[in-house]
């Protein structure tokens, strides 16, 4: 059955002045943050799982103080470079916590410090293998940037042998994903980030790491983009949804605006919007 998009635009002019706060940070190498002061966070941290022995294998769960809804697994962004880190996925992670998900929040190797392709595709998918068993219900992967990339390849993943068994997500949140990797290396984005990570692509090299020569999905995808994203072109999540919705696969464009940071500013409009989204799949 062929399935059609819905497309929604939501309205994020407050998120401008935090998401060009987060632009500047975006600018300096990021570590990661110490650990969170649970008794003044809404989440509380459960677990750091390490499913590797380089220092960027790990993942921390944390756990709702009540019933949990399902996981949601969070991937950072910052083009796969290594200086950028998954001190950029805790506040989401800590924001989903204090609404009653389970939250894992991944570190990987990025370029720079052992990643790549493959080697980062192996990371996110042993992290959620390192996951089973943590939650029951839904299994939502959400990324932001390269990590809207990552959340949305690990849905395809089972596809390849090297990547076969472990945590399925059952959905996917792209948060202005990279959805385009052929576009993303034409265009140049993030000055040859794309070509960086994936080497010298060939065919095969896109066949399993590209989202969009993966498409159709067998789950569904939200991908949530700013028109005025000046970091990863909207036509990122356009091109995506119709080539998915044309496959027959359940796409759906949610259009906002903040720039590229605003879907990771746990006090815009826009991180409102993917809220919105994952309340409508803990029903």
């Amino acid at each position: 059955m062929t399935r059609t998009s819905r497309r929604t635009l939501l309205a994020t002019a407050g998120a401008l002045g935090a998401s060009a706060a987060l632009a500047a940070c975006a600018d300096e190498p990021s570590g990661r943050v110490g650990g969170v002061d649970d008794d003044q966070q809404p989440g509380a941290r459960t677990e750091r799982i390490t499913y590797g022995d380089d220092p960027s294998q790990w993942v921390d769960v944390r756990e709702p103080r009540g019933a949990s809804r399902g996981l949601v697994v969070v991937i950072h962004g910052g083009f796969w470079r290594a200086q950028y880190g998954a001190d950029y996925g805790e506040p989401l992670a800590v924001d989903l916590a204090g609404r009653g998900w389970t939250t894992a929040n991944v570190e990987y190797r990025r370029v720079g410090n052992g990643g790549g392709f493959p080697e980062t595709l192996d990371d996110i998918h042993a992290a959620l293998g390192a996951l089973d068993g943590v939650a029951t219900g839904p299994v939502v992967t959400l990324g932001h940037s390269a990590g809207g990339h990552l959340a949305t390849w690990a849905a395809a993943r089972g596809r390849f042998e090297r990547w076969a068994g472990g945590v399925a997500p059952t959905h996917v949140v792209s948060q202005a994903g990279v959805l385009d990797l052929r576009a993303a290396v034409e265009e140049h984005l993030g000055t040859d980030a794309a070509l960086a990570f994936l080497g010298d692509p060939d065919e095969t090299t896109y066949d399993r790491a590209d989202p969009l020569t993966q498409v159709p999905l067998d789950v569904p995808v939200w991908a949530v983009h700013a028109r005025d994203d000046d970091t990863v072109p909207f036509a990122q999540a356009t091109t995506y949804v119709d080539a998915a919705t044309a496959a027959g696969a359940e796409a759906t464009l949610v259009e906002v605006t903040g720039g590229h940071f605003g879907v990771i500013d746990t006090g815009s409009e826009a991180w409102a919007a993917c809220v919105e989204v994952l309340d409508s799949i803990a029903g």
